[in-house]
């Protein structure tokens, strides 16, 4: 394996701050587990609390109170922190390297990762601001037209959403998977128009200057991203977060999927008679033509 270097400062030495802290009051458990993790953060990231704890020589439920001690809700969101330091700075070679160190078994691998989608719902749930969610309705069903684009891997969320948005409102443009033609859809846009940029780490140049380039314009700005150090921030006028680590070496978009469905829900639902009346449309043509859905 090549040498790994040391995560930058900024994320590792916020996860050393906080053993320092506790450091005096820890248990000798508890230092084992705290000299592994800030050396070996590329491999405990990918770790179960069970596997990290038998590694060390203590029990998953030490490893649970280890993580609840350095101020996390729980041993989750503390591998969450370790794999933004992994994400961070390891190529994805190196993560797919300690991913397989971390798991015994393929069926290690299947729960851990359907058991890191089932908690990026949950706490995608638990930290979304529904004053946000509810003013992302309002504009969508408000405006005129709507452009909606996610570039790379966030392409597949921008299809999704704009395809499906497009059945209900009728007024809906998706942008392609490159941003080339984004420019020509952009400079139409308006006051009246919204638009719709999905982006998550790496984030994508692309879409954040897209962003920026429709605050030029006025449009109703909308952001799809993972938290609230994302760059669509500063342009953004409704943010809604979604999360998305995974303990592998890609991320999941499952808990994003899950919002775009929230979302494509409450808007029929706000705007009804429009909904039924384009779903109508549609299902006479379908029938008509013999098309399949």
């Amino acid at each position: 394996m090549r040498q790994i270097e040391p995560a930058p400062a900024t994320a590792y030495d916020s996860l050393l701050a906080r053993v320092c802290e506790r450091g005096d009051q820890m248990s000798a458990g508890h230092r084992h587990l705290s000299e592994f993790v800030l050396n070996h953060y590329y491999r405990a990231a990918f770790l179960t609390a069970a596997k990290l704890g038998q590694i060390i020589g203590v029990s998953e439920s030490t490893v649970v109170r280890f993580a609840m001690a350095l101020g996390y809700d729980g041993y989750r969101e503390f591998q969450e922190s370790l794999q933004d330091i992994v994400k961070s700075r390891l190529a994805t070679v190196d993560r797919l390297v300690g991913m397989a160190e971390g798991m015994n078994s393929q069926e290690d691998l299947l729960a851990a990762i359907l058991q890191a989608d089932i908690d990026n719902i949950r706490m995608t749930l638990r930290d979304l601001d529904r004053g946000a969610f509810q003013d992302a309705v309002n504009a969508l069903v408000e405006a005129d037209r709507i452009l909606v684009f996610g570039f790379r891997s966030a392409a597949s969320l921008a299809l999704f959403l704009g395809f499906n948005l497009n059945r209900i409102l009728g007024n809906v443009n998706v942008a392609g998977f490159t941003a080339e033609d984004l420019w020509e859809d952009l400079v139409h846009l308006g006051p009246r128009d919204v638009v719709v940029g999905i982006t998550f780490p790496r984030y994508t140049r692309a879409t954040v200057q897209a962003l920026a380039a429709a605050a030029d314009r006025d449009c109703g700005l909308i952001a799809i991203t993972d938290r609230v150090v994302s760059p669509l921030i500063r342009h953004a006028d409704v943010l809604l977060t979604a999360r998305h680590g995974i303990p592998a070496y890609t991320d999941s978009f499952t808990a994003p999927m899950s919002l775009i469905n929230a979302l494509l829900a409450a808007v029929g639902a706000a705007d009804r008679s429009r909904t039924a009346r384009n779903l109508r449309k549609l299902e006479d043509l379908w029938e008509r033509f013999e098309v399949d859905q």
